[in-house]
């Protein structure tokens, strides 16, 4: 295996590992105590969310590394980096969550309810879960995204 593709797959395995852990604890708590929904809904919404967060885990990833880049073009400061964590998570996740959750049978109103809500705590949420996926891909000994990109730009050239 290249040095290219061992960094290509430890990254898909840290975003797979960072999506489906945090996602399933954020999103049953806010179902849970925000929502409304019952352990058992929450519990069904979560398992559904599993493959689904390993199917969108890398293409986050890769959708989140290009939100930092060009907020990096704006301003290389923590606020810049928090705030593109911030959207790339709501832009991202909040169609995602509303699918699973009409998927599962939630009403409507309980539809409305938790994605909006998701978007509002995502603001906090999405900052931490940059944080985690950063702690995570240094457990995989993935570089951060600025460093891994210029790794897979060198490599390829």
């Amino acid at each position: 295996m290249t040095a290219t593709n061992q960094l290509r797959f430890r990254q898909l395995a840290a975003d797979t590992f960072a999506m489906v852990v945090f996602c399933f604890i954020s999103g049953m708590l806010i179902e849970i105590f925000i929502s409304g929904m019952t352990f058992h809904q929450s519990l069904a919404s979560r398992l559904v969310s599993i493959p689904v967060n390993i199917a969108i885990a890398m293409p986050y990833g890769v959708f989140r590394d290009w939100m930092l880049r060009q907020s990096n073009k704006i301003s290389s400061n923590t606020l810049s980096k928090k705030i593109a964590d911030m959207l790339a998570y709501v832009l991202f996740q909040s169609p995602v969550y509303a699918l699973i959750l009409l998927f599962v049978g939630a009403s409507p109103e309980q539809i409305i309810t938790s994605v909006l809500s998701n978007a509002v705590v995502s603001c906090g949420l999405g900052v931490l879960y940059g944080t985690f996926l950063d702690l995570c891909r240094r457990w995989f000994r993935v570089a951060a995204y600025q460093e891994s990109q210029e790794v897979v730009e060198t490599t390829a050239a």
